[in-house]
């Protein structure tokens, strides 16, 4: 009504003045008009939208914790080494090595020939002895009858007393020299014997030093061999955590290759490392076999038992500035973000330990997105707590 108002006294205006004003104001006139007619269309339009609130910012997956039973274990780290190592070495003196038989990775039975020096000198000094022993014998022989026949002449007078010492004396004598060629001729035979390098036990070549052809000393090492292949793992556990391990424990290992190890407590040192707060734990790994090297890396983890756990995915806890958060759903789907603290993981699994209700609502996909107070989407109804199983996790 204002506007036809004033548009009548503008025409009023325009009717008393000249040409010129009259075209001015025909102008100002359908400028109003124009601005009157949007007015008008944009009060109908914001009649008929109604207002809208805020949008989600992200749309989200949740899920319920789970309670379970896991494994409660104790990490620690060492190396592969073997059970025991024999020192193989020659055992005569100033021998040519005429065979090589096995090579460094060749597992042997007790009792194999490793090796063979040239045997020819002992072959000879065996024979040498061998005979020795023979006049020996034959010299024994002689002097016993000579002996024998003495005391049958004594009653006679033939003899004196004293001519059937000196025959008892020879045939002693005698004797004594025939237990002297036969310890000689031992010796050339176990000499001989030696000339065969065998293995002390049944086991695995870890190191050879022997060359075809060389002359060496008696007491060379000539062969490392790892006894019955036994490899043991040596783990280095904290001074503090030793109470937890005892004999018999089974034992988990991961070696650095991936390769995974199952091993039994065998023995635990009586000392600890001084430097290092540590002590040793040797742990036997039966059955092995190529997957065990000696003197590799392995992580292993000693099983202390069961206990419950309240787990939830992984992907659920998001770390910011060195802490662990989760973003729970609450009320109108707006989430909280919550500092927890995370203990064992098992697989895509992670134990919170403090933080967390067991009925939250925790955000599964899409949590690292999120900030606090965010309105989010629920694509997916809450998940049931899945039954309680026993299943292994790393402390």
């Amino acid at each position: 009504m204002k506007t036809m108002n004033r548009l009548n006294a503008l025409l009023g205006e325009t009717l008393s003045s000249g040409p010129r004003r009259m075209g001015v104001i025909a102008g100002v006139v359908v400028l109003v008009v124009a601005t009157a007619w949007m007015a008008t269309r944009g009060g109908q339009a914001d009649a008929a939208e109604p207002a809208q609130g805020p949008s989600p910012a992200l749309t989200v997956t949740v899920v319920a914790p789970e309670a379970t039973r896991w494994v409660k274990t104790l990490a620690a780290t060492g190396s592969l080494e073997a059970w025991q190592e024999a020192s193989v070495g020659a055992e005569v003196n100033g021998l040519r090595l005429s065979e090589v038989r096995v090579n460094v990775g060749d597992r042997v039975a007790r009792g194999t020939v490793l090796a063979v020096f040239d045997d020819a000198t002992p072959q000879a000094e065996f024979a040498q002895a061998e005979a020795a022993v023979d006049e020996a014998s034959a010299r024994a022989a002689e002097a016993e009858a000579n002996a024998a026949r003495a005391k049958t002449l004594i009653d006679t007078g033939a003899l004196s007393a004293q001519d059937l010492d000196q025959f008892s004396t020879g045939a002693r004598t005698a004797n004594a020299q025939l237990k002297a060629a036969i310890a000689r001729r031992n010796a050339a035979s176990l000499t001989l014997r030696r000339t065969r390098v065998v293995a002390p036990d049944a086991g695995v070549i870890s190191a050879r030093a022997a060359t075809l052809g060389a002359v060496v000393p008696a007491g060379t090492e000539l062969f490392r061999l790892i006894r019955q292949s036994r490899i043991e793992w040596r783990a280095e556990v904290p001074e503090h955590e030793l109470p937890l391990v005892r004999r018999g424990q089974s034992v988990t290992l991961v070696t650095a290759q991936g390769s995974q190890l199952k091993g039994t407590v065998r023995a635990i040192a009586p000392t600890v490392d001084a430097r290092k707060r540590t002590a040793m734990v040797y742990v036997d790994l039966p059955g092995a076999g190529s997957k065990a090297v000696a003197g590799m890396f392995a992580e292993g983890a000693f099983a202390l038992g069961e206990s419950a756990a309240l787990t939830v995915p992984q992907s659920a806890v998001v770390l910011r500035d060195g802490l662990s958060y989760v973003f729970l759903v609450g009320e109108g789907n707006r989430v909280a973000r919550v500092q927890v603290t995370t203990g064992r993981r098992q697989g895509d699994r992670i134990e919170i330990l403090k933080g967390m209700a067991p009925q939250a609502r925790v955000v599964h996909a899409g949590a690292g997105f999120l900030n606090d107070g965010d309105l989010v989407r629920i694509a997916t109804a809450t998940a049931a707590p899945v039954a309680a199983t026993k299943v292994g996790a790393k402390s």
